[in-house]
Formats: C-alpha cells, sequence, structure tokens
C-alpha cells in the first residue's frame, strides 16, 4: 500500500510539475473573475489593451456614468478658453427642480462654476449637471448634442446622449467599451480636471456630502471615476487605479448593489495588476530603423512610428517579446514625410500583438538625372 500511494503522490507531483511548465510555455494567465454584472471590462490606460471583456458592445442605460462626459465636455470648454472656474453660473428653475441626486443649489442664486463641477464630480449632483449644461450651450438639450459629437469624435460609436445627468431615456444608451474609451480620454486630455474625481467629500450650502466611490477608502492606488444607479441601469461603477506607473481602467454595468460593484471593480482591478504589466517600447518619432531609398538625393531613408507604442503583456514575459520590421520591397523617391514605407511588429512568441505603420521622417525629392539611370540599372537586377 505504501508503495502505491507512493506512486499516486508522484504521478500528482508529475502532473502539477508540466501543468506549471505549460503555464510558462504558452503564456497562459488564470480566468477572470466572473462578476455577477450585465457587462464589463479591465483596460490599460496606455497600451489600450482590454485585459477582461464581457459584453462590452452591448448598449446599456450608464445612469450617472453619463456625468464623465458632462465633466469631460465642461473640461474641453475650460481648457479652450470659452468658460472659467471662477464664472458665477445663475441657477435655472429646471436644474433647481431636477429630480435624484443633489448638491443642492438653489433658484435665482449664482453659484461658483469651480463649485458645481466639485458637485457633479464629487456629490453626483443632478442639479449641478443641468445648471452647467445650461450655462455652456443655453439649454440641456443643445448641450446633449455637444455631448454626442464629442462621442462621436472619441470614436464611442454605441452611444447617444439625450441629457446631461443620466435620467433614464429609451435614447439614452453606452456600452462598457464606449466609456473605456472615454474615461481614458479624460485622464489623458484633462489631468487637472481628473484630480478632481480622488476627492472623498465635499461641503456646499453646508451640507457636507460623500463621493459615492467606495474605492477612494479601500484601495489608495485608486483615484476615480464615477458612480451610477437607477432602476433602469443597476449599480455601475467607472475606476480607475495606478501601481508602478501602470494605469488600469475597470468598468462595471448592472450590479446588484454599491457593495457589489466595488467589490467587483476590485476584483477586476486586481486581477489585471497581478498577472500583466505595462512597458513603453518607443516613444513617437524614435528611430525605428533605416531603408536604401532609390533615385533620391539620398541614399537612406529614416523611418519611425508617429505615437508612443506601449504593450501589455502577461507577468513574466515583456523579455520574450520581439519587433519584427516589414519593409516596402523598394522605397523609390520622392518620398514625402509622414508617408507609410513599413510596418513594426511586436511578437509573442509566433502571435503579433501590436503593429504599428513606419513613417518617413522626411522628405526625400528625386535625385539627379545621373543618380536616378544608375538606379534604374540597379533595379533590374533587383
Amino acid at each position: 500500500m505504501k508503495i502505491k500511494a507512493f506512486w499516486i503522490l508522484s504521478l500528482i507531483v508529475f502532473i502539477s510539475l508540466n501543468s506549471l511548465q505549460v503555464y510558462a510555455d504558452n503564456m497562459i494567465v488564470p480566468a477572470a473573475p466572473k462578476i455577477n454584472a450585465s457587462s464589463y471590462l479591465v483596460m490599460d490606460f496606455n497600451s489600450g489593451d482590454l485585459l477582461v471583456q464581457e459584453n462590452t458592445d452591448q448598449k446599456l442605460p450608464p445612469a450617472s456614468l453619463t456625468k464623465i462626459m458632462t465633466i469631460y465636455v465642461v473640461a474641453s470648454e475650460l481648457k479652450n478658453g470659452k468658460i472659467s472656474l471662477e464664472d458665477q453660473v445663475l441657477i435655472s428653475e429646471k436644474a433647481w427642480r431636477t429630480q435624484g441626486s443633489k448638491m443642492f443649489i438653489e433658484v435665482d442664486k449664482k453659484v461658483k462654476l469651480d463649485d458645481l463641477l466639485h458637485g457633479v464630480i464629487i456629490q453626483s449632483g443632478n442639479d449641478a449637471s443641468v445648471a452647467l449644461a445650461e450655462y455652456i450651450s443655453g439649454t440641456e438639450e443643445v448641450f446633449a448634442d455637444l455631448m454626442n459629437k464629442h462621442a462621436e469624435r472619441l470614436g464611442m460609436i454605441n452611444t447617444h446622449f439625450v441629457n446631461s445627468t443620466g435620467w433614464p431615456d429609451p435614447d439614452h444608451y453606452t456600452t462598457a467599451g464606449d466609456l473605456a474609451k472615454l474615461a481614458q480620454a479624460l485622464i489623458r486630455d484633462y489631468p487637472l480636471v481628473y484630480n478632481y474625481h480622488k476627492i472623498k467629500d465635499f461641503t456646499f450650502n453646508k451640507i457636507k456630502q460623500h463621493n459615492r466611490n467606495k474605492l477612494l477608502w479601500q484601495d489608495r492606488s485608486v483615484d476615480g471615476i464615477k458612480t451610477g444607479h437607477t432602476e433602469e441601469a443597476g449599480y455601475c461603477l467607472v475606476a480607475s487605479a495606478i501601481r508602478e506607473d501602470m494605469r488600469l481602467i475597470s468598468v462595471v454595468m448592472g450590479t446588484d448593489g454599491p457593495n457589489t460593484r466595488a467589490k467587483a471593480s476590485q476584483a477586476l482591478l486586481n486581477y489585471g495588476y497581478r498577472f500583466y504589466e505595462t512597458h513603453k517600447l518607443y516613444s513617437a518619432d524614435d528611430l525605428i530603423t533605416s531603408v536604401k531609398v532609390w533615385k533620391g538625393d539620398v541614399d537612406n531613408l529614416k523611418l519611425s512610428i508617429n505615437k508612443d507604442l506601449y504593450i501589455t503583456v502577461p507577468r513574466g514575459q515583456f523579455d520574450k517579446l520581439e519587433p519584427l520590421v516589414e519593409i516596402d520591397n523598394q522605397v523609390i523617391a520622392p518620398v514625402d514625410q509622414g508617408e507609410q514605407k513599413g510596418v513594426l511588429n511586436i511578437m509573442l512568441g509566433n502571435k503579433t500583438i501590436a503593429s504599428m505603420p513606419l513613417l518617413a521622417m522626411e522628405s526625400i525629392p528625386e535625385g539627379g538625372i545621373i543618380n536616378r539611370l544608375k538606379d534604374e540599372v540597379r533595379l533590374l537586377f533587383e
């Protein structure tokens, strides 16, 4: 019996060791945690890679997640100098009467725009959202059109807004995938306004209210972004965290409670940080390679990429990345600056995990007639 037990134990150890080897060789990571939600994802901020995704293109009511776009529009207007944080905004009766969560502004009173911004972000004030919409666009309906134009520009192809608050409407919808794009854009384009999202509480009109994003208290790496809730939408949360220069964005839509959305978001973020890592491989305008130019007034053309290249891979696999350059068969002058002349592929094993066009760093005109004739003869042999 002892011999039999020994062989059974040995077999278990053998299988376990081989399983670990397969894990390493094939770059397998454990399955993502299952979330009880209508839709969810985790995206790396820099690379844009989705590490977890479930029903990310399903159109759903966003509730107060809508206010991420409201804030994005306000931030855009601030950056363009059309409005100021010091502006005094007159509160209309419509804004004052708006139902749902409030920052408790009063009709016919003037409120500093910066306070309204706090009220939308921290207190999720529907009244503050309408006040800002009316101040920027005259009416909330016109502001919603502005929101949709920004959504189109950002590639949010499955999104349509009809108000600034997220108040339920059949024509007001978005997706987890589109919300991730919006969150990424807010953090990237307007970091100063994004910093408001980590503030835990705000007092206005002698009423102190707390940020509904529970992760701000539970995880120091979390610095945003927005919660949402209606009967139609369920409990939703778009969160972002940064650990060791790696920023992740999570989107959870349609959970059954405020604790569920917080726990689900925390589980997704922890999974992403535990099993993935992101690295910057190249900066925009880095010299990637040089190629032979035929019939030009110089012999070589420098090629680069036009934006920073970040790669997200399973942990421990970074050293296995290989750049593979594919160049057009023949590069013949004239060449315009910015013209594509090849592709940079990043390989992990036999899989291409990223591709970027290789662009001419300079213009190269045609060479003199003697050079052109010489290269014409050489090309016959090429």
